[in-house]
């Protein structure tokens, strides 16, 4: 028997669209209620030390966390602070990233946290920063792009090939974002002191 249904009409097709919808908001209400419920486990700004994929990791490595709250970088950034690293405060942090001058990846690194006015592991305290001056002052002038005479140290703190890949750097150091080479710089500083630089510390 031939349906008697107007298939030119529009209202079907809203009311299936509006069920869809309901049904998203209710599965993403969900999602969150299970990330809160997690005993212990606090949404955490994620960072890397080798290998790692996402908003709040880093280069390429095992995330850790940073003690800064997803929601405080939000705030920062002026979104809706739910907690939760999707592609809005992706966009958000590479919007804000570009008006900063940093590496624009959507990121929120050492480097972006400390534009942020946020804390992080990696970002070097007062007298840490003063230090791995001093010792780019004297390793290449404070030069990014120096490169030793025989090729081997490079960068603005003079970092070897397997120092630097040791630290989750990629490529060549003398060609990588000051920013970045001042983030490993700060990684090998916490983990080995001023041992890797024992003519200028």
């Amino acid at each position: 028997m031939a349906s008697n249904r107007d298939l030119s009409s529009p209202i079907p097709w809203r009311r299936s669209l509006r069920a869809s919808h309901a049904r998203r908001v209710q599965r993403a209400r969900r999602r969150r209620r299970a990330l809160r419920g997690r005993a212990g486990v606090t949404l955490a700004v994620l960072l890397s030390t080798v290998a790692a994929t996402g908003a709040f990791a880093q280069d390429a490595a095992t995330p850790q966390a940073s003690g800064t709250s997803v929601r405080a970088v939000q705030q920062k950034l002026g979104v809706t602070a739910d907690g939760v690293s999707g592609p809005r405060t992706r966009s958000a942090i590479k919007r804000f990233q570009r008006a900063h001058g940093l590496a624009v990846d959507g990121i929120a690194g050492p480097a972006t946290l400390a534009a942020l006015g946020l804390t992080s592991p990696d970002t070097p305290s007062d007298d840490g920063g003063a230090q791995l001056a001093q010792i780019a002052q004297c390793e290449s002038g404070g030069n990014p792009s120096a490169v030793s005479a025989d090729g081997t140290y490079r960068g603005k703190y003079q970092f070897d090939r397997e120092t630097w890949r040791a630290m989750g750097g990629s490529g060549d150091p003398a060609e990588a974002p000051e920013a970045e080479q001042d983030r490993i710089a700060a990684k090998l500083l916490a983990a080995r002191g001023t041992a890797p630089w024992p003519n200028c510390a």
